[in-house]
């Protein structure tokens, strides 16, 4: 991490009541440069004695947090959150490094996560309970709005610092403590953060980082009684379990899981803002996004000509290490990802589907892969059933909005989706008929901290951002006061 300026953002320690701490067996984790292979250090290969240890931590701080005036909890966040956008450049560089997204995608996620720390430093002095009219004239009732308790939060590598602000801010607004555990692929970015966290404010105990082992980090988490929440963001088979096994504590849960994205363009769409918008949808960050677009669906009327224009602005991608200048698309994280994107490819073209540009690992080697047009592809492959999570556009078409609805919705998913079309009615007939939490209209990049992010079906419950992301960290009590005369 030579390049960071201040050296004391680069930890590579578990961070548990305020305190830099190795695993207590010593032992660690790799942590690798995706686009190099570069070895950038070892961070605590962590397992259930750490795990209850920060635990505890973040139980004996509850109270004090708590209780302290949500304006001083908004303040620090609010000093926070100007930290993290004074250090933009070393945090991007962190992240660039460990992730390998490209500088100028890393820069913008640092300020997107900040902006979910002021959002919700904001929310802390707005949540407001209730005066219900009672029932009895003697009688007055009204409705309290407290923190969970000790939040478990478990966040990807794809986004490492705006997954994990966008819980953070929240459980730390509304009054809980913390207990994260941050992907082992990406874990400086989180470590950072926490000392920039601390450098606000946020007092020791607060929050708390490892980490280790998935499994046993995890089975902690789910097993201890003092978590009263846990909010996950990754796969739907690892939500599966994770509310199975919370299911004995009835935790509180919130689950932000796997997607199948439709992106449906009728004929009257304004082609070029459609090409745009899925240029920005697909291929950010490598495509290996939640949101990202898995399935274009085309007016078989307009098909070839979305297909030429698509191909030719993919095509003009600059591929390579993230640091380097005007690079676009980064590497995929490592070979399992490479692996899962040359079986769907291959599984596309053996089906019938039309390699119309890339479909193939870059000339650079290692984990790039080059930006791909497939077309047409159906339901029957891989790209349409499962989230590829690359650089891939699969094409299809339709020819009536009726068969675009359920083709778009013939998926177990429903995080998020989107569509370009200019006539008003299909907009609200077309929304209104998806299967989907969030829908983009004319709009390929849909994130932001004002507004509730998340899925319905396989892809979760709990929303994220917003006001509703508060909400997810609050319990409600109601007190009815008797005796008035």
């Amino acid at each position: 991490m030579k390049s960071i300026q201040d050296k004391f953002l680069f930890q590579d320690r578990n961070y548990i009541f305020g305190n830099w701490e190795d695993a207590d067996s010593k032992e660690t984790i790799t942590v690798i440069n995706p686009s190099t292979f570069e070895i950038l250090g070892t961070v605590p290969k962590s397992g259930k004695m750490e795990t209850d240890r920060a635990i505890g931590a973040a139980k004996t701080t509850f109270p004090s947090w708590k209780k302290k005036p949500a304006k001083e909890r908004a303040n620090i966040l609010q000093k926070w959150f100007r930290l993290i956008l004074e250090n933009k450049e070393d945090l991007a560089r962190i992240m660039t490094l460990e992730q390998g997204k490209p500088i100028a995608e890393a820069r913008a996620e640092i300020v997107y996560a900040a902006s979910y720390i002021e959002w919700f430093s904001e929310e802390a002095k707005r949540f407001y309970g209730d005066i219900i009219p009672s029932h009895k004239t003697d009688n007055r009732i009204f409705v309290l709005k407290e923190p969970i308790g000790v939040v478990g939060t478990i966040t990807p590598w794809n986004f490492p610092s705006a997954m994990l602000a966008r819980k953070i801010a929240p459980a730390l607004a509304a009054g809980n403590t913390v207990v994260s555990k941050p992907s082992e692929l990406t874990p400086y970015s989180a470590f950072a953060l926490a000392v920039l966290g601390e450098r606000a404010g946020i007092p020791k105990g607060v929050w708390n980082i490892i980490t280790g082992d998935p499994v046993s980090i995890g089975a902690s988490l789910l097993e201890s009684k003092d978590v009263r929440k846990l909010s996950f963001t990754g796969s739907t088979k690892t939500g599966m379990y994770l509310m199975e096994k919370s299911a004995p504590t009835l935790k509180k849960l919130s689950l932000e899981l796997g997607g199948n994205a439709p992106f449906i363009v009728f004929e009257d769409a304004d082609m070029e803002e459609a090409v745009k918008g899925a240029m920005l949808s697909k291929y950010r960050n490598s495509g290996q996004t939640c949101v990202c677009v898995n399935r274009f669906l085309v007016h078989d009327s307009i098909a070839e000509e979305f297909v030429s224009r698509l191909s030719k602005e993919a095509a003009k991608l600059k591929v390579g290490n993230g640091l380097e200048p005007e690079v676009e698309q980064g590497p995929l994280i490592n070979d399992a990802a490479m692996k899962k994107v040359e079986l769907h490819v291959e599984d596309a073209v053996s089906k019938g589907a039309k390699l119309i540009i890339g479909g193939k690992k870059h000339a650079l080697g290692g984990n790039f892969y080059e930006p791909t047009v497939l077309f047409p592809v159906n339901k029957e492959m891989l790209v349409c059933k499962e989230e590829t999570f690359g650089p891939i556009a699969s094409v299809m078409t339709f020819s009536s909005e009726e068969e675009a609805i359920a083709k778009a919705n013939d998926t177990e998913f429903g995080l998020a989706s989107y569509i370009y079309t200019k006539d008003i009615a299909r907009i609200f007939r077309v929304a209104e008929s998806l299967e989907y939490g969030m829908v983009g209209i004319n709009e390929g990049i849909i994130s932001s901290e004002q507004v509730p992010f998340g899925g319905i079906k396989f892809s979760g419950m709990g929303r994220e951002g917003s006001k509703y992301g508060m909400e997810d960290y609050m319990e409600i009590k109601y007190l009815c006061l008797g005796g008035i005369i």
